[in-house]
């Protein structure tokens, strides 16, 4: 991702939000729900994959589950906001996690013990780590964190305290059961929710110090598949933080694989748009670990009472590899024509100016160069507003303009990649969207659904209050069909 900085004004951050939390309920449809997400994996993949592997355990979970063939993630879909929606039930606009590299005009920068112009970038990625060469990287060093005001006292930003609104762990451990989640970095504790207490365990290996190729990959992925089966079976894995109750099954596990992503990123499909060798392999590797989770839940005897959803965080553009062309991000902020404090760029833009005033020149400036810069589109002002990204001029985290590339461009230099998520490209967030049990008849479910829609199904599965969600309240976001 190309980032630019340059510091400006902005105004101090004032946090007060309000908890909200679920009593034990006795209608639980179920006494476990497992969430995972394949990054990477479109809807269209399901179908490709079960064509090539009919007799696949993803073919077995959706004979026997509801699968969603028309689901998207967040937008932007990154994997942050990405991750974010699916257990807060809310989009960028409400949970405030746009990215995990951003600018914010309240922030100031660590170390500087909130002195100095405020804005500041706030990323949460490998940065804030002790050591992300490390496949242990030591947590997350507090000197690398962002800083700002919290009632009137300068403090280090967790990722947990940037959310806006409570995670369903936060829920789910306020009634008295036990989480547990699994992902690529550190930051990932951001699943806690601002009370910070929302995990009883999370592992977190850092993916930063893996080479980028797939068999790498693969194994780094090994670690979140022997971490959910431990999760299974009431134990606590190595280098986790927190800790399970003995040999209790915790009510939620989630995580990710970054194998399929990985792939799609540095082999990616055939000119056809179907599988390499590559891509296959990768899902076949996740595909097996599906099959060692399911074997392992019945052999606990916990099969009938799980509930198992696979929601992609993210999806990867373009999946035609011949669409794919980069266009160096100095060549965005340059042609604005107007001071820029800060650019967070992949296959989507998303800009922070200097001056608000300046936005009317800057987007007219990005349309007289929207051929060479492949601009589909830019977003500003009230469009922002009426497509639900919320308003920059009420909230310093939302950006001042979203540009939209052309399909398959990606705002870069890197010259090592075939694709990239982010943006706002049905590539991008058309994603794989299925739910399992046996006990559950096969049915496929063609509306458009969102995949904030998991974070109250997980709750309804339960037997607690979807609506104990503060980002379910204020975007009213459903449970998914076959959930009502």
């Amino acid at each position: 991702m190309g980032l630019l900085t340059k510091v400006s004004l902005g105004a101090t951050a004032a946090f007060s939000i309000a908890r909200v939390q679920a009593a034990p309920a006795s209608n639980a449809l179920y006494k476990h729900v497992l969430v995972f997400s394949v990054d990477g994996m479109h809807s269209s993949d399901v179908e490709k994959y079960v064509a090539v592997r009919p007799e696949s355990n993803i073919s077995k979970l959706l004979s026997t589950g509801y699968e969603y063939s028309n689901a998207f993630t967040s937008a932007p879909s990154d994997s942050f906001p990405g991750s974010i929606a699916q257990y807060t039930g809310g989009s960028p606009r409400t949970t405030g996690i746009w990215y995990d590299d951003v600018w914010d005009w309240t922030y100031y920068p660590a170390g500087s013990n909130c002195t100095g112009v405020p804005g500041a970038e706030v990323q949460y990625a490998e940065n804030v780590d002790y050591n992300s060469t490390l496949l242990w990287s030591g947590g997350i060093d507090p000197g690398n964190l962002p800083m700002t005001f919290v009632n009137g006292k300068c403090e280090s930003i967790y990722p947990h305290m940037r959310l806006q609104v409570n995670t369903v762990f936060e829920v789910i451990t306020a009634a008295g059961l036990q989480t547990a989640y699994v992902d690529k970095h550190p930051a990932y504790e951001i699943m806690n929710g601002p009370s910070g207490k929302g995990l009883s365990a999370g592992y977190f290996p850092e993916i930063q110090a893996v080479p980028n190729n797939v068999n790498a990959t693969i194994a780094y992925d090994e670690l979140h598949v022997q971490a959910w089966l431990s999760f299974i079976d009431g134990t606590t894995p190595a280098n986790s933080t927190g800790h399970l109750a003995p040999s209790s099954m915790p009510a939620l596990i989630g995580g990710n694989f970054q194998a399929v992503s990985v792939a799609q990123k540095t082999v990616g499909y055939m000119n056809d748009s179907s599988f390499s060798p590559a891509l296959l392999h990768a899902f076949d590797y996740v595909d097996g670990a599906f099959g060692r989770i399911v074997t392992k839940l019945d052999q606990k005897g916990q099969l009938n009472e799980s509930l198992i959803i696979i929601a992609s965080k993210h999806g990867q553009a373009p999946i035609n590899p011949q669409l794919w062309n980069e266009v160096d991000p100095d060549a965005l902020v340059n042609a604005t024509g107007v001071p820029t404090a800060f650019l967070t760029a992949d296959d989507i833009g998303l800009l922070w100016l200097n001056d608000t005033a300046d936005i009317p020149t800057a987007v007219e400036n990005l349309h007289k160069n929207a051929s060479n810069l492949k601009i589909q589109t830019t977003l500003s002002g009230t469009q922002l507003v009426a497509q639900g990204f919320g308003n920059p001029m009420a909230s310093s985290r939302v950006p001042h303009i979203i540009v939209q590339p052309e399909l398959g461009t990606c705002y870069t230099t890197s010259q090592s990649k075939l694709a990239e998520h982010g943006g706002l490209s049905d590539d991008d967030r058309k994603v794989a969207c299925f739910i399992s049990n046996p006990k559950l008849q096969k049915k496929v479910f063609n509306g458009r659904v969102n995949t904030t829609q998991v974070a109250p199904t997980i709750l309804k599965a339960l037997g607690l209050d979807p609506k104990a969600l503060e980002a379910v309240l204020q975007e009213n976001t459903q449970v998914l069909y076959g959930f009502q």
